[in-house]
């Protein structure tokens, strides 16, 4: 029994061992987005911008998974009901912490997709923040050391908070 725990082991790191010698896109990226803001909330904010920072381990050559972490902030609008009367709104803010996962579908492609998973902490009044996702489609520039991505951040809580984004990346 202790034989087949001690070559089971020794296989287990054999391939480990070989899988992050052909595959080392193990990095990080950081980066800022901005975009528009869709659905219930479109009418109260116009647009946001934020941050982003991801930590990323080559587990193959075709996949890649990490954690992330960052800042978004939707900007509000003034909203006019065509009288004297016009309603403000707080900035929508949260900070998403997550898991991620990217997939690159070719040999030598920079391009591809994925998503972040996780939650959403709300950080302005009367925002408690909720479970998000955020698919995502991307391009490596510059032989690799940046990428650009459009993403559809959904925050789901009571009221569902989405924007479609542009971000732009450094990896380090």
């Amino acid at each position: 029994m202790r034989k087949n725990v001690l070559i089971l082991l020794f296989t287990f790191v054999t391939f480990a061992i070989s899988a992050q010698r052909n595959v080392d896109r193990t990095n990080f990226r950081a980066g800022i987005n901005g975009g528009a803001i869709l659905g219930d909330f479109s009418e109260a904010y116009s647009f946001g911008l934020g941050v982003d920072m991801y930590h990323h381990w080559g587990v193959s050559k075709a996949l890649d998974i990490g954690v992330t972490a960052g800042f978004f902030n939707a900007f509000s609008e003034e909203i006019s009901d065509g009288s004297e009367t016009e309603a403000g709104f707080e900035n929508r803010q949260y900070v998403p912490l997550g898991a991620s996962l990217r997939i690159y579908p070719g040999k030598n492609v920079g391009f591809k997709f994925g998503s972040d998973v996780g939650y959403a902490l709300g950080i302005d009044k009367e925002n408690e923040g909720a479970l998000y996702y955020r698919p995502s489609l991307g391009m490596d520039l510059r032989d690799g050391t940046n990428e650009v991505n459009i993403s559809y951040f959904v925050v789901n809580g009571d009221v569902q908070f989405s924007s479609v984004m542009l971000s732009y990346l450094f990896l380090f």
